[in-house]
């Protein structure tokens, strides 16, 4: 099936290009998003008067994505999650947990631009891509951690805390106190 794609779709063409799909990506997908048409004598005329209103609006849409991408540059979100002793989730990281960890930070965006190539099924630090428009996309770092103790302590290593780490720093918490006591009654 020949369509008219309306908006740069990644892998497939840029607006204006008349491309060959399969028929159920086009019904399924091109032609209820409104990201293409299909490819006939009628709607290639439409198209021709159309196109310098759609592009206008397209270069707007770019306009904007590319203001909030500058100020969402390098930004990190925490999801807390349950795990196992081994840091393997009870479920997974979806892209709707991103972007509500997202809008917890103040960015609005929607589930639908919130790309993970392979499923989050563990602790750690994982970068993502964000498509804000067609041609914007930024990367955005996840922090999956049990709570936010460990979600800061995975931020400075820079990568998944087993348990055994989380009780050394424990053990670091507790011996803190007692050598200020040490030295306190040394001085006195």
């Amino acid at each position: 099936m020949e369509v008219i794609l309306l908006e740069r779709v990644e892998k497939l063409g840029q607006m204006g290009q008349v491309v060959k799909v399969r028929p159920g990506f086009a019904r399924n997908y091109l032609l209820p998003q409104k990201k293409a048409m299909r490819a006939t004598k009628a709607n290639m005329a439409f198209f021709e008067k159309q196109k310098a209103h759609l592009e206008a609006v397209n270069l707007e849409r770019r306009k904007d994505a590319e203001q909030v991408a500058t100020k969402m540059n390098d930004v990190s979100v925490v999801v807390i999650r349950q795990a196992g002793e081994t840091g393997v989730l009870y479920g997974s990281v979806t892209p709707r947990d991103v972007a509500d960890a997202l809008d917890a930070a103040g960015y609005k965006v929607d589930r639908k631009q919130v790309l993970i190539e392979t499923p989050i099924k563990t602790l750690g630090l994982f970068k993502l891509r964000v498509v804000l428009h067609p041609e914007v996309s930024i990367s955005v770092t996840v922090n999956v951690a049990r709570s936010q103790e460990e979600a800061e302590l995975q931020r400075s290593r820079g990568g998944m805390v087993t348990a055994a780490d989380l009780r050394d720093d424990e053990d670091e918490i507790e011996e803190a106190p007692e050598a200020a006591e040490a030295e306190v009654s040394e001085e006195g």
